[in-house]
């Protein structure tokens, strides 16, 4: 079922309860109008391809209100609602969702929020069209929390950093004064994939610095495509001649390090590369490579 659709923004003082009970038929009989109000508000409608018959609304219907339902929203009708980067993993945001952003979310595959300070829902993205594109939802175990799974069109936070999270407080602690760009809140392959830039950098900057291994590696690119060539061979072996799980680990974290050194001066971020790997999930092996031989 696709569903798509246009949303009015709500205000109200306070969240108010959500309710999918009111549908009317499209003048196309392959879709249906859902109009969704709440009490004293403007309507949020969305339109439903109908996939199935005329119980596709009825469906819809049952199953967002049971996932609302579901949800321990607070005393405020509020639950916490934090963004990640699907292919990243980067925790992009946090802000708070009632019902009426959840489900707004869920059916337009925006991230969709509730403004404290304003008493109204807003769609991350709405004036800079920096949207979060939404892949999944999940609730985590006591069902009093969000993520928002997407992969964002741009800039997160509103100073045009990648994410909000930008401050170590272990930084903040040893009066570290590193610039904020290079200090994001980033997981281990793409700490590396940093590094790998900086290093970049200081060639350019500092043509006379210390010749680190990875300097070597931008500036030589026979080297770096012999040791690529290296490392997967030891990669192999480790396979070939039964040795531990310990010994592959190490060659593969040999073989992904050089390969990012590869990536870097081909400008391919690490992030790109994972992009195409999430969207070959529903594709065969065989069918993907012969796309690319027609290609």
């Amino acid at each position: 079922m696709e569903v798509g659709g246009s949303f009015s923004r709500l205000s109200s003082p306070r969240p108010l309860p959500f309710s999918l009970s009111n549908c009317a038929k499209h003048p196309n009989p392959t879709k249906l109008n859902l109009s969704f109000r709440n009490s004293g508000c403007a309507p949020v409608s969305a339109s439903v391809e109908r996939t199935s018959g005329s119980n596709t609304a009825v469906q819809l219907d049952s199953k967002v209100e049971t996932i609302l339902d579901s949800v321990k929203w607070d005393s405020k009708g509020l639950a916490v609602a934090i963004a990640q980067n699907i292919d990243t993993g980067s925790i992009l945001m946090q802000g708070f969702a009632n019902r009426d952003a959840l489900a707004k979310t869920i059916l337009s595959r925006k991230a969709t929020f509730y403004s404290r300070s304003r008493s109204s829902l807003w769609t991350k993205g709405e004036t800079s069209m920096n949207f979060i594109n939404v892949h999944d939802v999940f609730l985590d175990c006591d069902r009093d929390s969000i993520i928002y799974l997407g992969k964002p069109d741009g800039p997160t936070c509103h100073t045009g950093a990648e994410t909000c999270y930008y401050t170590s407080v272990y930084d903040m602690m040893e009066g570290s004064k590193e610039d904020k760009e290079e200090r994001l809140a980033k997981t281990t392959l793409y700490s590396l994939e940093a590094t790998i830039s900086k290093r970049k950098e200081e060639i350019k900057t500092l043509p006379n610095g210390k010749p680190s291994w990875t300097k070597k590696l931008l500036l030589n690119q026979e080297l770096l495509c012999s040791k690529v060539r290296e490392e997967a061979g030891e990669l192999i072996q480790t396979l070939l001649e039964n040795e531990d799980k310990d010994r592959t680990a190490s060659e593969m974290a040999d073989l992904l390090y050089h390969s990012m050194v590869l990536l870097n001066l081909k400008d391919v971020p690490m992030e790109e590369v994972l992009e195409v790997l999430r969207k070959r999930f529903s594709q065969s092996g065989v069918e993907e490579k012969n796309s690319r031989k027609k290609n």
